[in-house]
């Protein structure tokens, strides 16, 4: 393993990032909490099911 090398590389990648723009940012949590929502509502959806099948929690 190499440190310096791999130092540089970690800074080339940081100076090629950049800050994203409201828009970008803004499309990206609203795609993010849609993930989130359909995986709660996937899991709702099997507890209730769970529930009404005798011997479930």
């Amino acid at each position: 393993m190499n440190t310096p090398t791999d130092l540089s590389s970690y800074v080339r990648v940081l100076k090629l990032a950049s800050t994203p723009s409201w828009e970008e940012f803004s499309q990206v949590a609203k795609i993010a909490g849609a993930g989130i929502a359909l995986v709660g509502l996937l899991g709702f959806l099997i507890y209730t099911v769970m529930f009404y099948i005798p011997g479930g929690p």
